[in-house]
């Protein structure tokens, strides 16, 4: 397996290929890439690879951090839910220090008595129902399609064997629908700063949907995806095939990730998604505000395991702190180091923002390789 990564890793074919971009990149022009997953973003930041394209090839850091892009209304609801008797909610860990409202989260829920535990999988959840069947255990559900369809085995397993005191609070959300609204944006908002010229596709999200998912996206906003892997080569490798294609004036999905992704995807996945859910009309995305089909919710079928039908579970906007870059960086509009608060109030160990909370947020990769810790530091 290391021989493996390290073909991924293979410094002279990284030379080359730094190389060849520096070679196909036009100086009478500017190039706007968007790497969309954060995952992405922590390898841009871990290897270094901003440091070595062009001055003229900006990347910009996407919405692909589910964590960054929950709404502090959810968490509260979430938080109200966790202090009411016999319920305990089970979270992923790095959503237990993601800010609701007035600096609350669940971790603070749990340090004031609410019983809320952190889980590795859905199935983890299903085991803590099976041992406490006096209590009420919600799982908090979240991410992209990549997490999505553990939770819709666990939804299945827990109608299947009659787990009566599971149920699931949905925030799955949708990545095309993020691409489309981000590319909206880029298109309609004046001045070089917004425009987009290309998307660095996701790997994880991708392998489960398929690279086909976004061919509308390419056919409607005339801009070319490249689905990419995480490490340097990969990246590297995906970056060209963007500069390429920009400079060809063409707009298509290719696929970089071709030994993880299909352009079908995994047929399994896709299946037992459809069988639990069906899209929403509207969901909020923190720092972007309510995008149309954008996040799923339980079918009917499975209400029984819908924790917002079973404690009629409501979520009241509120508004994040007006200090915090975190929705103009999800936009990609500005980057971390630009935010006032980074470095300085919004720190790792004092985090004010969801993209410093956030283990792939991008706030959390400046920092965490020190890209812009220094910087920060001295001002």
């Amino acid at each position: 397996m290391m021989r493996y990564l390290e073909e991924f890793r293979y410094e002279p074919l990284a030379v080359r290929l730094v190389h060849q971009i520096a070679l196909e990149t036009s100086c009478y022009r500017s190039y706007r890439f968007m790497e969309f997953c954060g995952g992405h973003t922590h390898a841009l930041a871990r290897y270094g690879i901003e440091d070595l394209l062009p001055k003229n090839i900006e990347m910009m850091h996407g919405p692909g951090c589910p964590v960054c892009v929950l709404p502090a209304a959810r968490i509260d609801a979430a938080i109200r839910l966790a202090q009411q008797d016999n319920i305990v909610i089970c979270a992923y860990g790095d959503l237990m220090r993601a800010p609701g409202s007035h600096g609350n989260s669940l971790l603070r829920a749990r340090a004031s008595g609410a019983d809320v535990r952190m889980i590795y999988s859905p199935l983890d959840a299903i085991k803590i129902a099976v041992a406490h069947p006096d209590k009420e255990i919600v799982f908090f559900a979240i991410g992209f399609e990549t997490t999505t369809p553990p939770t819709a085995l666990a939804v299945q397993i827990a109608q299947r064997d009659k787990i009566k005191n599971f149920s699931v609070f949905c925030n799955h959300v949708l990545t095309p629908a993020a691409m489309r609204h981000i590319l909206t944006e880029s298109q309609s908002a004046p001045g070089q700063r917004q425009a987009i010229n290309g998307l660095v596709g996701p790997a994880h999200v991708s392998a489960i949907i398929g690279y086909e998912s976004y061919k509308q996206i390419t056919e409607n906003f005339a801009r070319p995806i490249v689905i990419a892997g995480f490490e340097p080569i990969d990246i590297l490798q995906a970056l060209l095939m963007l500069l390429r294609q920009v400079n060809a004036q063409r707009a298509e999905i290719e696929n970089q990730y071709d030994r993880a992704v299909t352009g079908q995807g995994n047929y399994s996945a896709i299946d037992a998604m459809a069988d639990t859910f069906e899209l929403r009309e509207s969901f909020e995305w923190r720092g972007i505000g309510e995008l149309p089909n954008s996040a799923i919710k339980l079918k009917k079928n499975y209400c029984r395991q819908d924790a917002e039908e079973r404690f009629n579970m409501s979520a009241v906007a509120v508004p994040d702190n007006p200090a915090c870059e975190c929705g103009q960086i999800l936009r990609g509009r500005n980057k971390p180091q630009e935010c006032k608060l980074f470095g300085k109030a919004c720190r790792p160990d004092t985090p004010l923002g969801a993209c410093m909370v956030s283990a792939e947020g991008a706030c959390a990769a400046h920092w965490a390789y020190g890209r812009f810790r220094d910087e920060a530091e001295a001002r």
